[in-house]
Parts: structure tokens; sequence; C-alpha cells
């Protein structure tokens, strides 16, 4: 089979997979965050131009201690973006071994407390009501310790990759994921390509429907505006535009789910 076929295949399945819902009387929930913002650029203005025409929410994930002015005056005329905080210097502190860790590994507890803290304090003075006191670990990982502080640093939420194994872990803390980066960061950040993208796509939605997984947890695509090639724009004009259409697909902003 080419891989025409196999797109027109994958398309299918979806729209199958959504039709289920339909028949169910259910309604998927999807949501948009787009992570590693600091500046303005030609690939940022791609990435508002393209949440303007399609009409979707978008969670941009910033990373407070790069924040450019730059960045500011782009959003402000903005209304369907709100900002999440993207750690603090998106650095690498993971000892000799493990894996690229920015909250945790070498970096102690009361400097990733102060850090987190100034960041939020950053993002919430610089954009006011349009941040989200939601964090996106850079890497998508965080040490449970780092978790379990950040209600008292005045986090709501909390955003990685995958499936939740938990809705709330910690005490006031509400974790909502991603589950499909379409980049494949294994060979050059090129597309991972429409059947395998779709496949995670549909396999989360049939998890969740089954009970499986938490229905309840919204379906996350993950963009990298500053990385992606023009093959993963592509495709995430398509999704967009296919999920828009369908009546078993909404997308909710960040705000109604973290109740800003």
């Amino acid at each position: 089979m080419n891989q025409n076929s196999l797109a027109q295949q994958a398309w299918q399945w979806l729209e199958r997979e959504l039709d289920r819902w339909s028949h169910a009387g259910l309604q998927a929930q999807f949501w948009w965050r787009d992570d590693d913002a600091s500046d303005s650029s030609t690939a940022l203005d791609r990435l508002l131009r393209l949440a303007q025409e399609r009409q979707v929410p978008l969670a941009l994930a910033v990373i407070p201690a790069g924040l450019q002015a730059g960045l500011i005056d782009s959003l402000k005329n903005q209304s369907l973006v709100t900002v999440l905080q993207h750690g603090y210097a998106h650095r690498n502190h993971a000892a000799k071994g493990q894996r690229k860790l920015e909250l945790g590994g070498l970096l102690q507890s009361d400097r990733i407390a102060s850090e987190l803290k100034l960041g939020r304090q950053t993002l919430a003075r610089e954009f006011g009501d349009r941040f989200v006191a939601a964090l996106v670990p850079p890497w998508n990982r965080i040490d449970d310790a780092a978790i379990e502080a950040l209600p008292e640093l005045g986090f709501s939420g909390i955003s990685t990759m995958k499936a939740r194994r938990a809705a709330h872990p910690a005490p006031g803390l509400l974790q909502v994921n991603a589950h499909l980066d379409p980049i494949n960061w294994r060979h050059d950040s090129g597309f991972l390509g429409i059947y395998p993208a779709i496949a995670i796509l549909v396999q989360h939605l049939i998890a969740r429907r089954s009970g499986y997984r938490d229905i309840d947890e919204p379906s996350g695509i993950l963009s990298h505006h500053l990385v992606q090639n023009d093959a993963t724009w592509r495709f995430l004009d398509d999704l967009l535009q296919f999920l828009n259409a369908h009546p078993a697909a909404a997308f909710v902003a960040a705000d109604s789910i973290w109740n800003n």
C-alpha cells in the first residue's frame, strides 16, 4: 500500500472513531499546546496565523527566563492564545546518564522552587489574565518532589506527555497532558507521518471511549513552531480543519481546562 493510500485510510479511521463517539452521545474534547516560545519569529507568526485561520484556541508554553519583548508584543491582540509556564530557563540539570531534565536532577529543591515562583510571577505580570498557572516541564519531565510542591508555589495545573496516571498528582493540581506529537525527534525532527500520527490520536480516543483511559482528559495535540518542517505544518493544519468539521470533536482552551 502506498503512502497516499495509507494517509487516506488514516483519516477514515479517525472519522470512524469520532463517529462512534457521536453515536454514543459523547463529545471528544481536544486541546492544542505549543512549546518553547520566548520571542517573536516568522515561525511564531505562522503559528498565530494558523490559530486565527482555524479559530482554534492555542496554549503557548513560554520559557520565563528567555522571555523577550517581541513575544509580548506578538500576543497582545491574540484572543485565542493563553500562556502556560514552560519551566524556567529550559536548562538541563540531569545527572550523567540521565535523560534531560530541568526540574530535578542535580538542581536542589529550593532552587527549583525559587525559579518556578519567579517564572510564574514574570508571566503573570507580563500576560495578566491570559496567563494560566499551569506548568509545562521542559522535555515533559519533572521530579515527583517538585510536582508535590507546585500548589504551594501557586500552580493549579501541570501538563506533560501521554495519558495521565492520575487527574490530580497532588492536591489542588490538575494534570492534562499532550498525547500526539507529530515530530519524529529521532530522525532530524522531521514529520512522523500521517498514518502513525493519526494512529496515536485514534488509540487515545479509543482508550478514552472504552474506559481504559480517563475519558475526561482532553486529547492533546502538541506542536513545536520553532523546529517543525513544512510537512508537519501541513498535517497540523489538516488535523485542525478535520476536527473542527466533525460534530463529535470540540476544542477547549487552557483557561477553561484550568478554570483560570
